[in-house]
């Protein structure tokens, strides 16, 4: 009996069942045969349904206009944003003050120090030549103007970022919840709220920096994230045995571990609120962004280019100091200097500074400054004539343009918008919970409802085509690059100052040539799209691989793999982690791009998107702006598994 009784069990299910992924399929596929047909009866066509629409442009008229008339006696405008603003201000105007105050020796002078304190020689030399640079291209008193701002913005940012980051790393309810919020901080484009923003803060400093944090602060966040929980679990336990209590954990365990992710959250904060710099001139920020934005209403690339180069070489002199300084915290070495040695540099500073007042250096001699704008102009008007078309054997970049649009961009775009809305739906609900969980899913399909019911579908589905197809040239291009780059110390120094270039320059700097060279439309929308999300996929690849264990590399060697075994079985797989941040990277940043692309034709949401903000209409910049935020979630739950959750035995 005790045989028969042990043998009598729930028969087991056929083979290809016992597959998770087989069984949420079928399981959608029953929910296809039965709702699909109810769908389609009850509302026929590919296109989302009217009647499942809503109408939100009166509301938000309301909320605008309300806005106006509180703006100046509301206590929440006077005691708090009033607050806010004015705290933003005198810090701006502080920094600036100060800088102005040492003069342009003084502060080369400065900077050059401190680099040498930090990393030596060169990198001294590198950022005295960096400050020369900016003051040689007759952009110093600009130069200022964006350094003062910046120093405010990106230190709120990595402040923000990091209790962020703190918050979502130690507790996983905190990462789910903050999880949708970071995303919409960084997908939601500028342009879309930088109306409200004016709304409330007014045109000026304040709504620049605010708008800059809520862009530049993610990145920051989700690094600091990540290096928590992907620090060392045998340190952690070893630390734990000892009796430490969880604050001191974090303190000399968690956050040390995490340091080079904390640097790199730190790298990235300072180049996308840089790259920020001339989107805050539209609202009055001034400084660099201000010069280019006025050089490229007129069409004139080497003006805007003699603007953008001081943004370029502030954030890689702010990279590598800030970078070096990180490096030396806690290095084998940092004990060994003296904290005298930061008094000396101060007093050489001061020095400095004070013989450039007695010497009348404060300002930049304008007799030193040298005219870029016509070379570079004449180059523009070259490389139009003889690349744009009628090139032997190649063809030109026009050429490419159209065999990109009519390849790849039309077909995804109309296949996309054949589909019936509920089937789209359904391939977004397969794809989210194939990876993930049921709540997953459901998050998925109602950010892409939302779109639908916000009545925007159409145009949402030719932005996800545009995003979709720079999304993939992004990634096969990043991956490849950061493998190379993981792999070879002296291709890693070689691509890092091309990063910096790619990734700080003013989307608006290189969309002219950009325009030039492939005409309008949303195939040069896709380029810059590329362009500007490269950068950080190739980063993060690159420093995903080359934190992977080294005793796992060994042994991977000592049993006879080869170099490519090496990296498909030992790197790319334990640097899962690091690839899929990639990946939410990449995805994250092409949709930032969609609304620069809205100006040079990529149409759709970007073109709603500016639309809205050129023609002060909140209703509709928000809703489209609104839409792109549910695309980039819809995207990041698509993308991103969800690590379920263990069950605990006889549950």
């Amino acid at each position: 009996m005790a045989t028969l009784t042990a043998t009598a069990q729930k028969p087991a299910p056929p083979g290809i069942l016992t597959h998770r992924a087989v069984r949420k399929l079928l399981v959608l596929a029953v929910a296809a045969a039965v709702l699909g047909p109810v769908a389609a009866t009850q509302w026929p066509g590919a296109a989302w349904p009217g009647a499942l629409t809503v109408d939100v442009s009166e509301p938000l008229g309301r909320a605008s206009d309300w806005i106006i008339d509180n703006r100046d006696s509301h206590p929440l405008f006077l005691y708090f944003f009033g607050h806010v603003s004015n705290v933003v201000v005198l810090a701006v105007r502080a920094v600036y003050l100060a800088l102005l105050a040492v003069g342009w020796a003084g502060v080369t002078a400065v900077g050059a120090l401190v680099a040498w304190r930090v990393a030596g020689v060169r990198l001294a030399l590198g950022t005295a030549a960096a400050f020369l640079a900016c003051g040689l291209l007759g952009m110093w008193v600009p130069t200022m103007q964006t350094l003062a701002l910046m120093v405010v913005a990106v230190l709120a940012s990595v402040v923000v970022g990091a209790l962020l980051g703190l918050a979502a790393g130690l507790s996983d309810r905190m990462d789910r919840a903050l999880r949708p919020v970071l995303d919409t901080m960084q997908v939601l484009p500028a342009f879309a709220y930088l109306l409200p923003v004016v709304l409330v803060f007014g045109i000026g400093v304040p709504a620049a920096v605010l708008a800059t944090v809520v862009y530049a602060a993610p990145p920051m966040a989700r690094l600091t994230s990540l290096g928590l929980r992907g620090a060392d679990k045998e340190v952690l336990e070893a630390v734990e045995s000892l009796g430490t209590t969880a604050r001191q954990r974090l303190l000399t365990a968690r956050i040390p571990l995490a340091r080079k992710e904390l640097l790199l959250g730190v790298n990235q904060t300072i180049m996308m609120a840089l790259s920020m710099a001339v989107i805050a001139s539209v609202i009055g920020a001034g400084g660099l962004g201000d010069r280019v934005y006025q050089a490229l209403a007129s069409v004139d690339v080497g003006a805007a280019l003699a603007a953008g180069i001081p943004i370029v070489l502030l954030a890689v002199v702010l990279d590598r100091v800030t970078g070096a300084a990180g490096e030396r915290l806690g290095g084998p070495g940092a004990a060994g200097k003296s904290p005298l040695t930061w008094l000396y540099v101060l007093l050489a500073a001061a020095a400095v500074a004070v013989a450039g007042r007695l010497g009348d250096f404060l300002d930049w001699p304008d007799g030193w400054e040298l005219n870029i704008a016509e070379p570079v102009n004449r180059a523009v008007d070259w490389m139009t004539a003889h690349l744009y078309s009628d090139v032997p054997v190649v063809g030109g970049t026009a050429d490419w343009a159209a065999h990109f649009t009519s390849w790849v961009l039309n077909p995804l775009r109309d296949g996309l918008q054949w589909l019936p809305w509920w089937s789209v739906l359904l391939v977004v609900a397969t794809l989210a919970w194939l990876i993930g969980t049921w709540r997953t899913a459901l998050t998925a399909v109602l950010a892409m409802a939302a779109i639908g019911v916000l009545g925007v579908w159409d145009p949402s589905l030719d932005t996800l085509s545009q995003v979709l197809a720079a999304v993939a040239v992004t990634l096969v291009v990043g991956f490849a690059t950061g493998i190379a780059a993981a792999r070879s110390d002296r291709f890693e120094r070689l691509l890092r100052p091309v990063l910096d270039v790619f990734q700080t320059m003013p989307q608006f700097v290189y969309l002219i040539p950009v325009v030039a060279l492939f005409g309008v439309g949303r195939a040069p929308a896709a380029a810059a799209a590329v362009v500007y999300a490269l950068p950080a996929v190739v980063r993060i690849t690159a420093q995903g691989l080359r934190q992977v264990d080294p005793a796992a590399l060994e042994s991977a060697r000592s049993l006879g793999a080869t170099s490519a075994q090496q990296l498909r079985q030992v790197q790319l797989p334990l640097a899962r982690r690091s690839l899929l941040l990639a990946v939410n990277q990449g995805v994250v940043l092409v949709l930032a791009v969609v609304i620069i692309g809205g100006l040079v034709g990529g149409g759709a949401l970007g073109y709603q998107v500016v639309f809205g903000l050129a023609q002060g209409d909140l209703a509709t910049g928000l809703v489209a702006g609104a839409a792109i935020v549910c695309l980039g979630l819809m995207l990041d739950r698509v993308t991103q598994p969800t690590e379920r959750r263990t069950q605990k035995k006889g549950a």
